[in-house]
């Protein structure tokens, strides 16, 4: 069973059914999708985040194989403002978006650092990877603060089309040595 992961600010919920009103509402927006993954359907279709859920998240959740949150502020822990997601997948084991009226506020660096915790903490996993669009200056910010490294560039699909993709990594080992160094 996956825990809530609460910090400072957040609430983080594993998604269930009922999180499909609150993505239909926040996803859909080009300032959120446009460096996702091409699989991404866009325009996102009425019923996308059901699907989703139904046919993607929940059955990989209960196989174990990935691991999703729905984020929420603890000043208002009924709205869904974005999810994220942790997978066990080669060179793709991190994933995230926020609804564009919470970007810039810190809010995906404090989730990003609670499920890494959990990544390397609980689950013990020895390295993650993560990929992204390289014009993604948020995301990339995200990586370089936590101690990422940038380990490969390419070209890939992504919903506003062919980009420059990078992929970051951290290891286990590293990720101990910087937690013990801030504490």
């Amino acid at each position: 069973m996956q825990p809530t992961l609460l910090t400072e600010r957040l609430i983080l919920r594993p998604l269930t059914l009922d999180d499909a009103d609150g993505i239909q509402q926040q996803f859909p927006h080009w300032a959120v999708v446009r460096y996702l993954n091409a699989l991404v359907p866009w325009p996102y279709p009425a019923d996308g985040a059901r699907t989703y859920l139904q046919q993607h998240a929940l059955p990989a959740m209960a196989r174990g194989k990935e691991w999703h949150w729905s984020i929420r502020l603890n000043s208002a822990p009924e709205q869904l403002i974005g999810t994220i997601s942790l997978m066990d997948e080669h060179d793709n084991n991190r994933g995230f978006w926020l609804g564009p009226q919470w970007h810039g506020l810190g809010l995906m660096s404090e989730a990003s650092a609670a499920v890494t915790e959990y990544w390397f903490d609980t689950l013990k996993r020895p390295l993650l990877r993560v990929p992204k669009a390289g014009p993604n200056r948020g995301s990339r910010r995200i990586s370089e603060r936590t101690g990422m490294r940038l380990i490969r560039t390419d070209y890939g699909a992504f919903v506003e089309g062919t980009l420059p993709r990078e992929l970051w990594e951290m290891t286990r080992e590293e990720w101990l040595e910087a937690h013990a160094r801030a504490r």
